[in-house]
């Protein structure tokens, strides 16, 4: 892929070297490109800005920059702020990187992990009172809709450790797995059942 720089007085080439990574790393995360490079320049900026003004750095359309404010507030990834003097909206994001994964993980959670938790419910539901759906079928059913619980149940569980907590975990990597005696020297054990 080649990466083309558009000229933006304002931007320092860092910034917008990081503002275009994180708009194509969110188009690939199934985020409209213009909400992910808002949130990467709030992300990065020093001080709020105004709509305008991230209109004028990014060069887009004052109205996709009013949509794509709305759904960044909505994912409680940004906020408003109040600037002495200045009666516009101003906007900052959340800058503690922690806490702005576990809204992204509360909030994608929330969108696609508990909706199949109660798709998978109600197949289930139903296969056991239609003869035509065979037991393993009800089996494969249940077999989902159990790990799927335990994804979820587990990611609550994560998203709820405290910040050193979580970052001392993400340090140590597969060195729980090894601690839990789930691996040797690198490569996980074969338990029964596994395929």
């Amino acid at each position: 892929m080649t990466e083309i720089t558009v000229q933006t007085a304002a931007l320092p080439p860092a910034v917008e070297r990081f503002v275009v990574a994180w708009g194509e790393m969110g188009a690939v995360w199934g985020v409209n490109r213009s909400v992910s490079q808002i949130h990467a320049l709030l992300y990065v900026s020093d001080r709020p800005l105004a709509a305008e003004e991230i209109a004028e750095r990014l060069h887009l359309a004052r109205s996709n920059v009013s949509t794509s404010l709305r759904e960044l507030l909505a994912w409680s990834l940004i906020r408003r702020a109040s600037v002495l003097g200045d009666r516009r909206d101003f906007y900052e994001a959340e800058a503690d990187v922690f806490e702005m994964v576990r809204r992204i993980a509360a909030g994608r959670k929330t969108r696609e992990i508990d909706p199949a938790i109660l798709a998978l419910r109600q197949c289930l539901a139903a296969a056991e009172d239609d003869p035509r759906v065979s037991g393993e079928v009800r089996r494969r059913f249940r077999t989902m809709l159990d790990f799927t619980e335990g994804v979820a149940r587990s990611f609550d569980e994560v998203l709820q450790l405290p910040t050193p907590v979580l970052a001392k975990l993400i340090k140590m990597g597969g060195a729980v797995a090894r601690f839990a005696g789930l691996t040797r020297g690198g490569r996980a054990k074969r338990t029964r059942g596994d395929t």
